[in-house]
């Protein structure tokens, strides 16, 4: 009697055919990456940010990828546009991801810091990131089946970097909130994590890296020796959204070139 050939396992698979996705700051950089993203893994997407010009040019980036994804005006610190972006989000198809991209920093030593700027930023990186993952999990718990909420941290939300007293705070506390919410809902099949990238060429770091000493000593920092781009930190987003990460939940994934292993 012949033995059993040993038949490995499959492994899961990272498409996301039939799902559809949240993913807020979508308008550019990081956010628009991670929703461009999702759309070529088969998902449909509803984009928010404040500036409908923005998401109008990632919605047709989507459609030359035979994707598609639909544009949703609106401010993530104010509940009731939340509220109208995840009932969008779900007249659109069944909403199964959440992305939480939507952040900004302002820069400046903390003795001299404003509290116009602090407010501003934990409000946007915060307050924000609760919103949505109030709202939104609301609705996936409703819906049953599971879920996958993935916010954008930063290697900040686990070092200290000068100038950054707010940004670094309320990255610490996102990502607080993420192993909150893993525990909480993990009975219900929903994960909840954070991709946390080192500097990335986006929008919102080309000010700052027009300081040529600036740079330097964030290169310095980084032992991969380079800047990372906004597709390594949206795979990520990626491979945490699909069913290939069904069993990571509360996990703080840093994409930093090794900044935090220094």
């Amino acid at each position: 009697m012949g033995t059993e050939p040993v038949v490995a396992p499959r492994l899961p698979e990272m498409r996301l055919d039939g799902q559809h996705a949240l993913v807020t700051g979508a308008g550019r950089g990081i956010g628009r990456a991670c929703a461009l993203a999702l759309v070529e893994r088969g998902s449909t997407v509803t984009l928010m940010a404040r500036s409908r010009d923005e998401l109008e040019e990632v919605a047709a980036g989507a459609d030359a990828l035979g994707g598609e994804a639909v544009p949703c005006v609106g401010d993530v610190t104010d509940p009731g546009d939340v509220a109208g972006a995840v009932a969008a989000a779900r007249a659109q198809g069944d909403l199964s991801i959440v992305v939480n991209s939507a952040g900004l920093n302002r820069t400046g030593p903390t003795h001299t810091y404003t509290t116009a700027d602090w407010d501003l930023v934990l409000d946007t990186n915060l307050r924000g990131t609760f919103l949505v993952c109030r709202e939104a999990g609301a609705a996936l718990l409703e819906r049953g089946g599971g879920g996958r909420i993935v916010n954008v941290s930063s290697q900040m939300g686990s070092v200290g970097y000068a100038g950054r007293a707010a940004y670094c705070a309320s990255k610490h506390a996102v990502n607080g909130l993420t192993k909150a919410l893993a525990v909480e809902w993990a009975p219900r099949g929903i994960t909840v994590n954070a991709v946390a990238p080192t500097f990335i060429e986006t929008p919102l770091t080309a000010p700052m890296f027009a300081d040529e000493e600036f740079r330097a000593d964030v290169l310095r920092r980084i032992p991969m020796g380079r800047i990372g781009r906004v597709e390594e930190v949206s795979a990520a987003v990626a491979f945490l959204a699909s069913p290939a990460a069904s069993l990571i939940t509360g996990q703080i994934l840093l994409v930093d070139g090794g900044w935090v292993a220094w």
